[in-house]
């Protein structure tokens, strides 16, 4: 009898929750900031979760999508942490970077990650160094008897990836600074300016280059995960290479990011209800056949991470020791 009314009683309270929510949420509408340019595949994400999740937040909100490219996400993730409304009706999808970014440029990052709440992540990546198949290098180990010369963007994985990989593997890959994105980094290596790509995501590169892949124009040296990915058993980590304890630890805090590659995340103070209504929201897209639909129509990839999977990865981030930190940004500046 107990037990009953004890079912009873949290059934009516999660009743009466949603009947709260939906008071607020109904005539509402959710701004949607996306940290990055229109038409790239934050945008293109960003949009198809805005034309669906709406109608499973109760009230029905009205979603409404805005960019703010500006450094890499910084922007939009301090205008949530410092500007945006704080009762539910803010969001974010930020590049993956923002975990990292206080190490990286801490007079611009005006934000603690700690104190964001992340509603989930919408699909980990892992990033893959891959050179023309005519390169001079064919393998990873190769890779540090030979130098390969590689297209860079400055500030985000496809110049960061070598740099740290030089550092921690003992690499030696001359970076041409400059390119905006892989997709141009890309078009430079057809046109034989540059070998590789030090990171190209891939989920990415099977959409945007798959006649590389089919037709072997391309060698897939090496990947940068936390794990690998099933899809590339043969395909070497780039962990297996690090020699010393300290250089795995930074490498490791750089690959936290992969994990969560694109989050979605709500100001500081939301009211706990409601942050858990948009969490679990989120989530059930994973089961909304017009979603799914949708995701495979624009011919992207997604795997949910719930909130709390990205909060633990935020605090493995917190964790990470100095050392391991100074030895990370140290590798970061280098030449």
């Amino acid at each position: 009898m107990h037990r009953i009314l004890a079912a009873t009683m949290v059934l009516l309270a999660g009743t009466a929750s949603s009947a709260v929510a939906a008071d607020f949420y109904a005539g509402k509408q959710i701004s949607l900031v996306v940290g990055a340019p229109a038409g790239g595949g934050y945008d293109l994400l960003g949009r198809v979760v805005s034309r669906h999740i709406g109608k499973l937040i109760p009230g029905a909100p009205g979603i409404i999508v805005q960019n703010m490219p500006a450094a890499n996400s910084i922007a939009a993730t301090n205008h949530l942490a410092n500007v945006a409304a704080r009762d539910g009706t803010a969001i974010a999808l930020v590049q993956r970077g923002m975990l990292l970014a206080k190490f990286i440029n801490p007079t611009g990052v005006q934000f603690d990650i700690a104190k964001l709440n992340w509603l989930g992540n919408l699909n980990s990546e892992t990033g893959l160094l891959i050179a023309r198949a005519d390169a001079p290098v064919k393998t990873a180990k190769e890779l540090q008897q030979k130098e390969l010369i590689v297209g860079g963007q400055t500030g985000v994985d496809p110049e960061i990836s070598p740099r740290l990989y030089n550092a921690f593997l003992g690499m030696k890959m001359r970076i041409i600074s400059g390119y905006e994105g892989t997709n141009a980094i890309g078009m430079a290596m057809e046109k034989g300016e540059v070998d590789a790509v030090g990171d190209w995501s891939w989920s990415s590169l099977k959409v945007q280059r798959p006649e590389w892949i089919r037709d072997r124009k391309i060698n897939i040296l090496l990947q940068g995960a936390l794990e690998k990915d099933p899809e590339l058993p043969d395909v070497p980590n780039a962990l297996e290479f690090v020699k010393d304890d300290l250089s795995r630890r930074a490498l490791e805090l750089y690959f936290t990011q992969k994990t969560v590659a694109r989050p979605l995340v709500a100001p500081p103070d939301v009211p706990a209800e409601r942050l858990a209504i948009l969490r679990k929201a989120l989530m059930a897209l994973a089961a909304d056949p017009d979603f799914l639909e949708d995701v495979k129509r624009s011919r992207l990839e997604v795997t949910l991470l719930p909130g709390e999977a990205v909060q633990a990865v935020v605090a493995r981030v917190a964790a990470t020791p100095p050392d391991a930190v100074a030895r990370f940004v140290g590798a970061m500046s280098a030449p």
